[in-house]
């Protein structure tokens, strides 16, 4: 078995690359959104013009991604969707519903400290983590059934 995981979320740590990491070995293509902050709120005027006015800058850009997010969320086995501690990640939000509404499987990882506030995106998923490092167990136990 193999499986395509999907890691949505914030792009100011290095969760990402734990999980990438840890999974090396295993039969897991991963993919994502574009992690270039700049590239990413900037690609829709960069690609199709200008924007004099922020809503519109910003939307160009949010469709543009989108192109990218839905694909891979499509695409996906296993969607992992990581809410960070320093910014409210509305788009990470997004995404994990977009998952739940198609029946992907779901994976959400935050701390503590935001349980109460993701509790309705909690109960959409079916592990709710703190660590790159028990998303990587779980990925090996899925496809290996091995525990470690």
């Amino acid at each position: 078995m193999s499986l395509t995981v999907y890691l949505s979320g914030e792009i100011h740590s290095d969760w990402r690359d734990r999980i990438i990491t840890g999974a090396a070995g295993l039969d897991v293509n991963f993919s994502g959104p574009v992690t270039d902050h700049e590239a990413s709120d900037d690609c829709g005027v960069h690609i199709l013009g200008a924007e004099p006015d922020k809503f519109w800058h910003d939307n160009k850009g949010a469709n543009v991604n989108a192109i990218r997010t839905r694909n891979g969320i499509a695409a996906a086995d296993i969607v992992v969707v990581r809410f960070g501690e320093k910014y409210r990640q509305w788009n990470a939000a997004f995404d994990a519903g977009y998952a739940a509404a198609l029946g992907k499987s779901l994976i959400i990882m935050h701390g503590p400290d935001h349980q109460h506030a993701l509790k309705e995106v909690d109960a959409a998923a079916l592990a709710v983590t703190e660590t790159p490092e028990q998303i990587v167990q779980i990925l090996r136990y899925v496809l290996e059934g091995t525990l470690g």
